[in-house]
């Protein structure tokens, strides 16, 4: 059945505007990224990583209820109420075209607070956003876990979303996303694409992933893997032939195995690792920098592993610490460590070495690949 625009309406949040839209108008047209909020200060926007306080005097606690709480619909307003905080989108018409942001409205020493990041209505493909080739090979797998690893901020969201438009536009398949709130919103091409967002189209996660096993998706994005639960849901689906994409909190890729298996007891790890190893298909980390190019503001750096053979057999035999070593020793196979992908940027005139320097996880290890001397990896097997 079609969806009426009354619906459409309802979800993308065209109502009345709201006092604060004028702040998230004035982000759009200045480029920005996020915007903060926080009592007693102006308003900060964040423009190519940096923080900039916006041209305007600081908000007092009335002024912030005032433009904070009437964003707020009842559900949200009862989690706000009793955690603290809450997490929402939102959507402001700038000039006549809309554009979505993902907010989480906080309490902080007894303040309401905001942040609100904005989420591009264009969807870059990988060239757009600088990212290596093999990125659309993780695109072709028919089944199995697919994870972006990354701090908040890094970019992880529009890698997704640049994955599953690929897919889009190269497959007919069915993808459905699972998300709190709901992000980049997707048109379909050659796929029939579901979004549902936990709250407004279905109570909570747990309830979503159960109906998601009647709902014959081909392609999952089943979000943040935070606990338990959502971790073991998702393995479960990349077992039964799904392909699954989500996201995890961790620095690199080869940390990503020990964060995940942090997340449960140390009797379950044997098991954990056996079906990381037979389900996983690759893990990329990443890290947004700040460019040199005219017209870039930031580009990725990133760390690739696909799981190869070697990297499987170290998996099961708990020798994480050689994952870097498998990672550089495979790079004909696509694969790249951070100083790969620093280097590459430098080469590019993507990044100055200044930056490269700064975030390389081996500054001797960038060093020596700057003079184009290669690092010989010792055997690990």
């Amino acid at each position: 059945m079609a969806t009426a625009p009354a619906d459409v309406e309802k979800f993308l949040g065209r109502r009345e505007d709201y006092e604060i839209d004028k702040l998230f108008r004035a982000l759009v047209k200045l480029s920005g990224s996020d915007l903060h909020m926080k009592a007693d200060r102006p308003p900060f926007i964040r423009v190519n990583g940096t923080l900039r306080p916006m041209n305007r005097g600081p908000i007092n606690d009335e002024e912030m209820v005032r433009l904070c709480l009437p964003l707020l619909n009842e559900r949200n307003r009862r989690i706000f109420d009793e955690t603290g905080g809450a997490d929402f989108a939102h959507t402001v018409d700038v000039d006549g075209k809309l554009w979505r942001f993902r907010v989480n409205m906080l309490q902080q020493l007894g303040h309401v607070g905001m942040v609100a990041r904005r989420v591009n209505n264009f969807i870059p493909d990988f060239e757009g956003l600088n990212l290596p080739p093999i990125m659309e090979e993780l695109c072709k797998h028919h089944q199995g876990m697919v994870l972006l690893a990354g701090v908040t901020g890094s970019g992880k969201s529009t890698t997704i979303a640049s994955m599953l438009n690929w897919i889009n536009r190269n497959y007919r398949k069915h993808i459905l996303t699972l998300e709190d709130p709901v992000e980049f919103v997707f048109t379909d091409d050659k796929c029939l694409i579901n979004q549902r967002e936990v709250g407004l189209d279905v109570k909570d996660f747990s309830i979503a992933m159960k109906h998601a096993v009647r709902e014959d998706p081909d392609v999952m994005l089943v979000g943040e893997m935070r606990d338990e639960e959502t971790f073991l849901t998702a393995i479960h689906a990349a077992e039964t032939g799904h392909l699954v994409f989500g996201t995890i909190h961790a620095s690199s890729a080869p940390s990503t195995i020990g964060r995940i298996l942090d997340l449960f007891p140390q009797n379950m790890h044997a098991a954990l690792r056996s079906a990381i190893g037979m389900n996983m298909k690759g893990i990329v980390a990443q890290k947004l920098l700040p460019s040199i190019k005219p017209g870039v503001g930031r580009v990725p750096t990133v760390e690739i592993m696909t799981f190869n053979p070697t990297v499987r057999k170290l998996i099961l035999e708990e020798e994480d610490q050689k994952l870097g070593d498998a990672i550089r020793m495979c790079a004909k196979e696509g694969m790249q460590d951070f100083t790969m992908s620093l280097k590459d940027l430098v080469d590019r005139d993507l990044i100055d070495r200044a930056t490269a320097f700064e975030v390389a996880p081996n500054v001797d290890a960038l060093k020596m690949a700057l003079k184009g001397i290669s690092v010989r990896t010792p055997g690990i097997l």
